[in-house]
């Protein structure tokens, strides 16, 4: 299943019945966790502009992450490593779905998703 993807623009309908355009951010990170846990999913994936989950993303001492922990990915945030509006709220919400009882995160590129789904590309997280 493919749902809560970005884009759009927020809009509610007044009293009068005209539709007018307002704030608001709905993270489809999030959003998709949310989806996942209540439909007892078992795997989450993620899809990124990125291949792999990187430390240290974009300097000489990049490193990507091929699989990791809970644990792992709880102390690579702590440390600062994911930065906000990009991989930040990817393993705020992989971490949200494994701790409510999701097996299996996994972070990939758009045209890897099949491989990565069988453990041969991107990023998984497990508990």
């Amino acid at each position: 299943m493919i749902a809560v993807g970005g884009g759009g623009i927020p809009v509610v309908r007044n009293p009068d019945g005209d539709i007018q355009g307002v704030a608001a951010v709905i993270d489809k990170d999030r959003a998709s966790s949310l989806l996942a846990t209540k439909l007892n999913a078992e795997v989450l994936i993620i899809s990124t502009a990125v291949e792999q989950v990187c430390l240290r993303f974009g300097t000489p001492e990049q490193e990507a992450l091929s699989h990791i922990t809970l644990a792992d990915a709880k102390r690579y945030l702590d440390e600062g490593h994911f930065a906000p509006g990009s991989m930040k709220p990817k393993i705020e919400a992989s971490i949200q779905f494994l701790e409510n009882g999701g097996e299996r995160v996994v972070i990939c590129s758009p045209d890897t998703i099949a491989a990565a789904a069988a453990g041969d590309r991107g990023t998984t997280i497990v508990p």
